[in-house]
């Protein structure tokens, strides 16, 4: 199974390295130690570093590799630096046995030769929903499993709904959602918050309306394109949305929703807690699409995959550690752990649902949702991402129209990708 890796240097060299910090390391059998590879100890990354030693997340980390006959050393970096270190010990030929990755990086380390695809490690995917799924494909071959996956819907506030006479059912498409923030604000209160901000959370924001026109990231100047960008301008400019959206994060998002005034926040799964902890009533409808349906909203969450190993007989007790993760009670475990992840399968569903049938409308959002680098993307993506962002801080700022703004994301992306 091993494969060509001269990728690997080109692209170490286009992401910057920083100071990298683990909340754990310790000795071991590594990955290039050799030794018995049923035995001793196997090697797990994943980006959780707020979920220490004595965390359940470690513990389950811990029973895979027990159940497997090994130990698993475990080591958390942030998002980033993980990415960045996967790259670096690919080259140094000292990658770990397991990494648990934002789904957008599974292209970036695929592309390089460094990652084995779920078919060579014997692993059966087939009841992995297609479009959580094809977050990890490229060119055709799957390089991991998701362990679950979160994404964006509406957050609403009941008490300011019931004060402008708006029914939430009502919202099925851009003209009711419109409709309902023009009622919102008439009875003195604000209408929505996003996050716009000039980076990857703006684009993931924009992406549900992008796509629910019928937009696709290979042309960001199409009309559709043009026409989801003109409704986030419209919301600012009748002052259906603040101003502070241009600067918004996805966490400025929620902390202007929970003072009360606001509508609707666009925001995740990851908040369903926080919601049910606020001093008013709230609830959720879908991300509509401009002419109804639920729109695609793009996914969030991590990937198990397999970096490639010297020693190909370390990959059995791999794959059992990996099985042992994403089950169907697995893929529930991990969602009560994190309290925010869908299960990526229909009977991982099922049993979330059965203990928390409140999480409905979330598991059909995901299955709505879509994956950042599907349609053959992979690593043009993130290329394709900051142009889409710069284009939306150009619009709502007002310095370019959504036309002028998008014709000049789509040069730079032609530019960037060619």
């Amino acid at each position: 199974m091993n494969r060509n890796r001269t990728a690997l240097a080109t692209a170490t060299a286009l992401v910057a390295v920083g100071a990298l910090a683990a909340c754990s390391s310790g000795g071991g059998t590594g990955p290039g130690d050799g030794g018995d590879a049923a035995s001793g100890t196997y090697t797990w990354w994943d980006p959780y570093p707020q979920h220490d030693g004595s965390s359940d997340w470690e513990q389950r980390a811990q029973q895979c590799g027990e159940d497997a006959g090994v130990t698993i050393e475990r080591t958390a970096y942030d998002t980033t630096a993980l990415t960045n270190q996967a790259l670096l010990a690919a080259q140094e030929g000292t990658s770990p046995d397991i990494i648990l990755l934002d789904n957008p990086a599974v292209s970036t380390l695929a592309e390089t030769g460094m990652l084995t695809t779920v078919d060579e490690l014997g692993l059966d995917t087939s009841a992995i929903d297609e479009n959580l799924l094809d977050a990890g494909v490229v060119d055709g071959a799957a390089y991991g499993i998701p362990i679950g996956a979160n994404t964006l819907s509406l957050y609403y506030n009941a008490d300011v709904l019931d004060d402008a006479g708006v029914d939430p059912a009502s919202i099925t498409d851009w003209e009711t959602l419109t409709a309902a923030l023009k009622d919102v604000d008439e009875a003195g209160h604000r209408g929505i918050t996003f996050a716009g901000i000039g980076t990857e959370e703006g684009t993931f924001q924009f992406l549900p309306w992008f796509w629910g026109a019928g937009a696709d990231l290979g042309q960001l100047d199409s009309p559709e394109a043009v026409e989801a960008l003109e409704l986030w301008k419209t919301w600012l400019d009748e002052g259906y949305a603040p101003n502070s959206v241009i600067g918004n994060s996805q966490n400025t998002v929620w902390e202007e929703f929970l003072t009360g005034d606001f509508a609707f926040a666009e925001n995740g799964t990851w908040q369903v807690n926080s919601a049910a902890e606020a001093d008013f009533d709230t609830g959720i409808v879908q991300l509509p699409g401009r002419d109804g349906g639920v729109a695609p909203a793009p996914t969030g969450g991590e990937f198990i995959v397999a970096p490639v190993q010297s020693d190909d007989a370390r990959y059995e007790v791999t794959r059992q550690i990996v099985e042992c993760m994403t089950t169907p009670e697995g893929f529930v475990e991990t969602a009560n752990t994190f309290a925010y992840y869908i299960p990526p399968t229909a009977e991982g569903q099922e049993q979330l649902l059965a203990d928390s049938p409140d999480l409905e409308p979330w598991v059909t959002a995901v299955q709505n949702a879509k994956g950042r680098t599907s349609d053959g993307l992979g690593t043009d993506y993130p290329l394709i991402s900051e142009a889409l962002w710069t284009a939306v801080q150009s619009a709502l700022s007002g310095a370019e129209s959504p036309q002028d703004a998008l014709e000049t994301a789509q040069d730079a992306a032609e530019s960037a990708t060619s």
